[in-house]
Protein backbone atom coordinates (compact mmCIF):
# COMPACT_ATOMS: atom_id res chain seq x y z
CA UNK A 1 0.00 0.00 0.00
CA UNK A 2 3.00 2.51 1.04
CA UNK A 3 4.27 1.76 -2.56
CA UNK A 4 1.19 2.78 -4.46
CA UNK A 5 0.39 5.73 -2.90
CA UNK A 6 4.50 6.31 -3.60
CA UNK A 7 3.88 5.92 -6.87
CA UNK A 8 0.77 7.51 -7.30
CA UNK A 9 2.56 10.35 -5.70
CA UNK A 10 5.71 10.13 -7.77
CA UNK A 11 3.75 10.82 -10.95
CA UNK A 12 1.48 13.56 -9.95
CA UNK A 13 4.64 15.53 -9.22
CA UNK A 14 5.75 14.46 -12.72
CA UNK A 15 2.49 15.96 -13.81
CA UNK A 16 2.64 18.73 -12.18
CA UNK A 17 6.71 19.35 -13.62
CA UNK A 18 5.88 18.29 -16.94
CA UNK A 19 2.85 21.24 -17.03
CA UNK A 20 5.01 23.68 -15.41
CA UNK A 21 7.78 22.84 -18.31
CA UNK A 22 5.16 23.25 -20.66
CA UNK A 23 4.08 26.56 -19.77
CA UNK A 24 7.36 28.08 -19.59
CA UNK A 25 8.38 26.82 -22.74
CA UNK A 26 4.96 28.35 -24.40
CA UNK A 27 5.85 31.46 -22.27
CA UNK A 28 9.13 31.81 -23.76
CA UNK A 29 7.88 31.02 -27.42
CA UNK A 30 5.79 34.24 -26.89
CA UNK A 31 8.51 35.86 -25.47
CA UNK A 32 10.45 34.79 -28.67
CA UNK A 33 7.84 35.90 -31.40
CA UNK A 34 7.55 39.24 -29.11
CA UNK A 35 11.31 40.30 -29.97
CA UNK A 36 11.06 38.94 -33.21
CA UNK A 37 8.27 41.48 -33.71
CA UNK A 38 10.08 44.31 -32.13
CA UNK A 39 13.52 44.10 -33.59
CA UNK A 40 11.30 43.88 -37.25
CA UNK A 41 9.71 46.64 -36.34
CA UNK A 42 13.04 48.60 -35.04
CA UNK A 43 15.13 47.41 -38.34
CA UNK A 44 11.99 48.57 -40.32
CA UNK A 45 12.13 52.56 -38.79
CA UNK A 46 15.62 52.07 -39.03
CA UNK A 47 15.59 50.90 -42.74
CA UNK A 48 12.93 53.93 -43.25
CA UNK A 49 15.62 56.78 -41.62
CA UNK A 50 18.04 55.40 -43.40
CA UNK A 51 16.34 55.99 -47.15
CA UNK A 52 15.23 58.98 -45.67
CA UNK A 53 19.05 59.83 -44.91
CA UNK A 54 20.49 58.97 -48.18
CA UNK A 55 17.14 61.18 -49.53
CA UNK A 56 18.15 63.99 -47.73
CA UNK A 57 21.72 63.62 -49.21
CA UNK A 58 21.02 62.98 -52.80
CA UNK A 59 18.69 66.16 -52.63
CA UNK A 60 21.02 68.10 -50.93
CA UNK A 61 23.83 67.68 -53.40
CA UNK A 62 21.42 67.85 -56.41
CA UNK A 63 20.64 71.67 -54.88
CA UNK A 64 24.33 72.33 -54.57
CA UNK A 65 25.40 71.38 -57.68
CA UNK A 66 22.28 73.10 -59.63
CA UNK A 67 23.85 76.63 -57.79
CA UNK A 68 26.97 75.50 -59.04
CA UNK A 69 26.26 75.26 -62.49
CA UNK A 70 24.33 78.51 -62.62
CA UNK A 71 26.53 80.80 -60.48
CA UNK A 72 30.31 79.20 -61.25
CA UNK A 73 30.88 82.20 -63.17
CA UNK A 74 29.40 84.81 -61.36
CA UNK A 75 30.74 84.30 -57.82
CA UNK A 76 34.19 85.15 -57.87
CA UNK A 77 33.27 88.85 -59.00
CA UNK A 78 30.73 88.96 -56.83
CA UNK A 79 32.70 88.16 -54.00
CA UNK A 80 30.48 85.17 -53.34
CA UNK A 81 30.76 81.93 -52.53
CA UNK A 82 28.87 78.47 -52.08
CA UNK A 83 28.78 76.28 -48.70
CA UNK A 84 28.00 72.80 -50.08
CA UNK A 85 26.65 71.33 -46.62
CA UNK A 86 24.67 74.41 -45.78
CA UNK A 87 23.15 75.30 -49.05
CA UNK A 88 24.38 79.02 -48.38
CA UNK A 89 25.26 81.77 -50.93
CA UNK A 90 27.24 84.21 -49.47
CA UNK A 91 28.01 88.14 -50.51
CA UNK A 92 30.99 88.42 -48.63
CA UNK A 93 32.00 91.42 -47.17
CA UNK A 94 29.35 93.78 -46.94
CA UNK A 95 30.55 96.70 -47.30
CA UNK A 96 30.84 96.45 -50.65
CA UNK A 97 26.97 96.73 -50.33
CA UNK A 98 26.15 98.82 -47.60
CA UNK A 99 27.78 101.62 -46.44
CA UNK A 100 29.06 101.27 -43.09
CA UNK A 101 26.35 101.26 -40.44
CA UNK A 102 24.05 102.10 -43.19
CA UNK A 103 20.99 99.27 -44.47
CA UNK A 104 20.58 100.78 -47.91
CA UNK A 105 21.60 98.85 -50.85
CA UNK A 106 24.18 100.58 -53.35
CA UNK A 107 24.24 100.66 -56.43
CA UNK A 108 26.52 98.52 -57.30
CA UNK A 109 24.86 95.85 -55.05
CA UNK A 110 21.31 96.50 -56.50
CA UNK A 111 22.67 95.63 -59.67
CA UNK A 112 23.80 92.26 -58.36
CA UNK A 113 20.58 91.82 -56.63
CA UNK A 114 18.88 92.23 -59.73
CA UNK A 115 20.83 89.86 -61.66
CA UNK A 116 20.94 86.91 -59.29
CA UNK A 117 17.57 86.58 -57.31
CA UNK A 118 15.82 86.16 -60.51
CA UNK A 119 17.92 83.44 -61.56
CA UNK A 120 18.13 82.03 -57.97
CA UNK A 121 14.42 81.61 -57.21
CA UNK A 122 14.12 79.76 -60.90
CA UNK A 123 16.83 77.47 -60.02
CA UNK A 124 15.40 76.22 -56.85
CA UNK A 125 11.90 75.91 -58.15
CA UNK A 126 12.69 71.76 -59.25
CA UNK A 127 12.90 71.32 -55.82
CA UNK A 128 10.26 73.53 -53.73
CA UNK A 129 8.46 70.48 -52.63
CA UNK A 130 10.99 69.81 -50.36
CA UNK A 131 12.46 72.85 -49.24
CA UNK A 132 10.89 74.42 -46.25
CA UNK A 133 12.54 78.09 -46.35
CA UNK A 134 14.79 80.52 -47.57
CA UNK A 135 16.34 83.08 -45.39
CA UNK A 136 18.33 86.12 -46.03
CA UNK A 137 20.63 86.21 -43.24
CA UNK A 138 22.59 89.54 -42.31
CA UNK A 139 25.70 89.23 -40.56
CA UNK A 140 27.89 91.88 -39.13
CA UNK A 141 31.42 91.71 -37.32
CA UNK A 142 32.12 92.56 -33.82
CA UNK A 143 34.17 95.32 -34.97
CA UNK A 144 31.42 97.89 -35.56
CA UNK A 145 28.63 98.49 -33.05
CA UNK A 146 28.71 102.29 -31.50
CA UNK A 147 28.34 101.50 -28.12
CA UNK A 148 30.00 102.16 -25.48
CA UNK A 149 30.53 98.28 -24.50
CA UNK A 150 30.29 94.66 -26.26
CA UNK A 151 26.82 94.40 -25.21
CA UNK A 152 25.45 97.81 -26.57
CA UNK A 153 27.39 97.05 -30.01
CA UNK A 154 25.72 93.57 -30.31
CA UNK A 155 21.97 94.72 -30.03
CA UNK A 156 23.44 97.98 -32.34
CA UNK A 157 24.60 95.30 -34.98
CA UNK A 158 21.51 93.19 -34.50
CA UNK A 159 19.52 95.98 -35.49
CA UNK A 160 21.54 96.68 -38.32
CA UNK A 161 21.67 93.30 -39.66
CA UNK A 162 18.20 93.05 -39.29
CA UNK A 163 17.51 96.01 -41.21
CA UNK A 164 19.73 95.00 -43.78
CA UNK A 165 17.90 91.93 -44.21
CA UNK A 166 14.40 93.42 -44.43
CA UNK A 167 16.36 95.94 -46.64
CA UNK A 168 17.71 92.90 -49.21
CA UNK A 169 14.51 91.11 -49.17
CA UNK A 170 12.16 94.49 -49.83
CA UNK A 171 14.55 94.48 -52.91
CA UNK A 172 14.34 90.92 -54.25
CA UNK A 173 10.97 91.09 -54.19
CA UNK A 174 10.65 94.01 -56.31
CA UNK A 175 12.55 91.39 -59.37
CA UNK A 176 10.12 88.89 -59.32
CA UNK A 177 6.74 88.96 -61.45
CA UNK A 178 3.72 90.11 -59.07
CA UNK A 179 1.54 86.84 -59.15
CA UNK A 180 4.75 84.92 -57.57
CA UNK A 181 5.47 87.51 -54.67
CA UNK A 182 2.58 86.01 -52.45
CA UNK A 183 4.32 82.23 -53.03
CA UNK A 184 7.67 83.38 -52.26
CA UNK A 185 7.26 85.77 -49.27
CA UNK A 186 5.26 82.71 -48.16
CA UNK A 187 9.21 80.89 -48.42
CA UNK A 188 11.24 83.90 -48.27
CA UNK A 189 12.42 85.23 -44.70
CA UNK A 190 14.66 88.32 -43.29
CA UNK A 191 16.78 87.32 -40.56
CA UNK A 192 19.41 88.86 -38.67
CA UNK A 193 22.28 87.68 -36.69
CA UNK A 194 24.64 90.26 -35.69
CA UNK A 195 28.27 89.48 -34.89
CA UNK A 196 27.24 85.95 -33.30
CA UNK A 197 27.89 83.73 -36.08
CA UNK A 198 31.50 85.14 -37.68
CA UNK A 199 33.89 83.65 -40.38
CA UNK A 200 37.22 82.67 -38.07
CA UNK A 201 40.52 82.38 -39.57
CA UNK A 202 42.45 79.31 -39.64
CA UNK A 203 43.78 80.56 -36.23
CA UNK A 204 40.18 80.93 -34.80
CA UNK A 205 40.42 84.47 -34.61
CA UNK A 206 37.59 86.46 -36.12
CA UNK A 207 38.05 87.80 -39.93
CA UNK A 208 36.20 90.76 -40.31
CA UNK A 209 35.74 91.21 -43.97
CA UNK A 210 34.37 88.01 -44.54
CA UNK A 211 31.94 87.78 -41.22
CA UNK A 212 30.09 90.86 -42.77
CA UNK A 213 27.91 89.20 -45.39
CA UNK A 214 24.57 88.92 -46.60
CA UNK A 215 23.45 85.13 -47.38
CA UNK A 216 20.64 83.16 -48.87
CA UNK A 217 20.29 80.10 -47.27
CA UNK A 218 18.12 76.86 -48.12
CA UNK A 219 16.78 74.86 -45.49
CA UNK A 220 15.28 71.78 -46.60
CA UNK A 221 11.85 69.69 -45.28
CA UNK A 222 13.93 66.74 -43.88
CA UNK A 223 13.52 67.37 -39.96
CA UNK A 224 9.75 67.63 -40.75
CA UNK A 225 10.42 64.56 -42.44
CA UNK A 226 12.17 62.51 -39.51
CA UNK A 227 9.92 63.88 -37.22
CA UNK A 228 7.07 62.50 -39.22
CA UNK A 229 8.68 58.96 -39.09
CA UNK A 230 9.10 59.23 -35.52
CA UNK A 231 5.45 60.14 -34.63
CA UNK A 232 4.44 57.17 -37.20
CA UNK A 233 6.95 54.69 -34.57
CA UNK A 234 5.12 56.24 -31.63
Amino acid sequence: MPTSLGLRRGSSEESEWLSVSDLMAGLMMVFLCISIVMMRSMMEEREKIRALAQSYRDNQLAIYQTLVREFADDLPRWGATIDKDRLVIAFNNSDAMFSTGSAELNGDAQRVMENFFPRYIAALKPYLGSIRAIHIEGHTSSEWGGGGNSRENYFNNLRLSQNRSREVLHFVQEQVPADEVPGMLALVAAVGYSSARPVLRSDGSEDPEKSKRVAFRVITNSEAQIHRILEEAL
